[in-house]
């Protein structure tokens, strides 16, 4: 990559942020705005990149940086206090905050990911016991090899994934964002109608299948035990303390699990083309472990394709899921009064795809503290120039 197209790079995804932030709707009545709803939202995406982790020190590191921030915006006001960030964040409109996020992914980074995992994730100390409301919990769409948070939607519990999951997925297609991606999804989306969202877009499904659907874990146990022809391969890992064994094997005769139905309520996937197994053996200190997974793919992929796929799924929980626990602390948030913890977590994914933009070998943590210490280097993760 020239310099010349490195600093148009950098320039454009530093504008493209404020471009988007400009266009939410600030809920207060316009001769009320001393601090305007972007000012605001680049001090609360640069002082969670920064290291702080509520609004009291997000506003305490604005008032230190304001020199910073104008680099950007005018902030004639300065910035405003912890207490008046909180009442704003929580009046946003998080569906419409969602949905700017994920069209400034699709901006800032144009390249259509290959291997996109959704799963959900509940932030524990996000419930509200007054209001009998149960913790936040919230859909993610992840490309796991690009490493990039694509989107969210909140849920009220994790029994309604099914109904955020269709509402995900139909925004990251707008724009044919779908289109020759591998969506991966956990076995509560193992469905019909998810599976033919995904296939309507342009994409393929991953789905797993587990004992929750009995006749069908029945049925693909049954037909890699009748099958005639199976393709293999193993793979090894270790690390953490454990030496793993994964012998993938695929089946390309899925002609049953596309058809009419031969009894009420009997599940059929539309395009399926390749049934999964994975077979897993650990051996750590004291014991091994043994587990069988299975899948099923509208890709036809090799046993190769296969584990890569399967793996790749579980980096929604390594690096992000793990991620946003253990370095952007999401779990000790208290935030539970109106729309205040959904917001926040989406602009902790803004965070992490900017820290995460950085060419160095540091860790997130690492990163996070250096820019809350040098302005220089948050202005590099952000995408822009220092000056």
């Amino acid at each position: 990559m020239s310099l010349a197209f490195a600093v148009f790079e950098e320039k454009s995804r530093l504008k493209s942020l404020l471009d988007h932030f400009s266009t939410i709707e600030d809920p207060r009545e316009p001769w009320r705005v001393a601090h305007p709803l972007p000012e605001v939202l680049l001090l609360v995406v640069c002082g969670t990149m920064a290291d702080c982790d509520d609004y009291e020190a997000i506003a305490t590191w604005g008032k230190i940086n304001l020199a910073f921030l104008r680099r950007y915006l005018p902030y004639a006001h300065g910035v405003p206090g912890g207490r008046w960030l909180t009442l704003l964040m929580n009046r946003i409109n998080p569906a419409l905050f969602s949905a700017v996020f994920s069209a400034w992914v699709r901006k800032a980074w144009p390249d259509r990911p290959h291997l996109i995992a959704i799963d959900g994730k509940s932030s524990r100390r996000s419930h509200d016991r007054a209001q009998d409301k149960g913790p936040l919990h919230l859909v993610s769409a992840f490309a796991t090899t690009s490493r990039l948070v694509l989107g969210q939607e909140a849920v009220d519990g994790k029994t309604n994934e099914l109904s955020a999951i269709p509402v995900l997925i139909d925004r990251l297609a707008e724009g044919g964002g779908l289109k020759g991606a591998l969506v991966s999804i956990d076995a509560i989306a193992t469905n019909a109608k998810i599976a033919q969202t995904i296939t309507d877009n342009g994409a393929d499904y991953l789905l797993a299948v587990k004992a929750n659907q009995p006749s069908l874990r029945a049925e693909t146990e049954s037909a890699f035990a009748s099958a005639r022809e199976i393709d293999a391969y193993v793979d090894h890992d270790k690390g953490h303390g454990r030496i793993e064994q994964r012998a993938v094997s695929v089946i390309k005769d899925v002609d049953w699990l596309d058809g009419e139905r031969r009894f009420p309520g009997e599940l059929r996937l539309p395009r399926a083309a390749t049934i999964i197994r994975v077979q897993s053996r650990a051996e750590l200190a004291d014991r091994c472990r043994f587990e069988t997974r299975y899948s099923i793919s509208s890709a036809k992929l090799s046993p190769e394709q296969a584990a890569s796929a399967v793996r790749g799924h579980w980096g929604i929980e390594n690096q992000l899921h793990w991620m946003l626990d253990v370095v952007f602390a999401e779990d000790q948030s208290r935030l539970r009064k109106g729309h205040g913890a959904k917001n926040m977590a989406v602009v902790r994914h803004f965070a992490i795809n900017l820290i995460r933009a950085a060419t160095d070998k540091k860790s997130i943590k690492l990163r996070r503290q250096i820019a809350g210490w040098d302005p220089n280097y948050l202005a590099k993760c952000l995408g822009a120039l220092p000056r």
